[in-house]
């Protein structure tokens, strides 16, 4: 039997082997539910096709310890594994209805309500005054932020943040179309990042992704006095029951606004902000003008 050693108030000090297990039970407590529902779901599904988790993990493109921390929950599943389990294990389409809400788990807390009306939005639109909006963003340009981020992330939390990233942009495109505007700040495109090689494939895209029906991209050149995003960058978006919301972050801290007064502030300096840009064909133009920089 251990005994716990006394402080001088005489209270005990808790054993290390009574530290570790409410470490892991505190880890096991973080877990989201989702992700605890679809490893339980999945596990149920690779036991009635009468697999072990080492015979099923390279069907999937996993190692068995990878597979054996999505069935515990401890780690978020993937849409390409999603797609491999379903075919593999005839699981009906059952795991994929699960994708969208495992992959919302994988999103800061601060920023998961945000992402709730973004995806119900029949319009969104934002200014970005220092970095390319992230639903813009190429991969290379999304890793080599999220490599820079401090505190330093372990290469597992930059390749789900890159991940999360690019499905989120599946927005841009789906139906039916929500109606984008994204001003954006020249810093932010002549802030490097990844190197030029990474810069140039993010221009090209950001041109690309501007040919979009609905899709509308401006810059705001460095120099052309006073304009109304000087106050910092913000979102401003409508749902679907068309009720209008603002969204402004810094330092890993996010709020949504929804008070009225407010929200309509935001859009009289948006409107204001996109009469003093650049119209979109002249933004296209400086787009690619930076590009044949590179």
């Amino acid at each position: 039997m251990t005994v716990a050693n006394r402080r001088k108030d005489g209270r005990a000090v808790p054993s290390p082997r009574t530290v570790d297990v409410a470490h892991q039970r505190k880890r096991e407590d973080d877990r989201p539910g989702v992700w605890v529902a679809y490893g339980k779901l999945l596990r149920k599904f690779r036991k009635a096709a009468g697999y072990s988790q080492e015979a099923l993990a390279p069907l999937l493109g996993y190692s068995p310890e990878q597979l054996a921390s999505v069935e515990q929950g401890r780690r978020a599943a993937k849409a390409p594994l999603t797609e491999a389990a379903e075919r593999v294990l005839n699981a009906g389409g059952v795991l994929t209805t699960l994708q969208e809400d495992v992959d919302l788990a994988k999103l800061p807390p601060f920023f998961r309500d945000f992402v709730l009306l973004e995806m119900e939005a029949v319009s969104r639109f934002g200014y970005d005054p220092l970095l390319v909006p992230g639903l813009l963003q190429t991969e290379a340009y999304a890793r080599a932020l999220f490599e820079g981020h401090v505190p330093v992330l372990g290469e597992e939390a930059v390749e789900d943040n890159v991940n999360i990233r690019l499905t989120r942009q599946k927005i841009l495109t789906r139906g039916p179309l929500v109606d984008f505007s994204f001003v954006i700040g020249e810093a932010a495109l002549r802030q490097e990042l990844g190197g030029p090689d990474t810069m140039r494939g993010q221009y090209r895209h950001l041109m690309a992704m501007g040919k979009l029906r609905n899709v509308a991209i401006q810059v705001v050149p460095i120099g052309s006095g006073f304009h109304a995003g000087l106050t910092g960058g913000f979102v401003l978006v409508e749902t679907s029951e068309h009720r209008q919301y603002g969204y402004f972050e810094s330092q890993d801290i996010g709020h949504v606004v929804s008070d009225a007064k407010h929200v309509s502030t935001f859009a009289l300096r948006y409107g204001k902000l996109r009469s003093q840009a650049l119209n979109v064909e002249d933004s296209a133009a400086f787009i690619e003008q930076l590009a044949g920089e590179r």
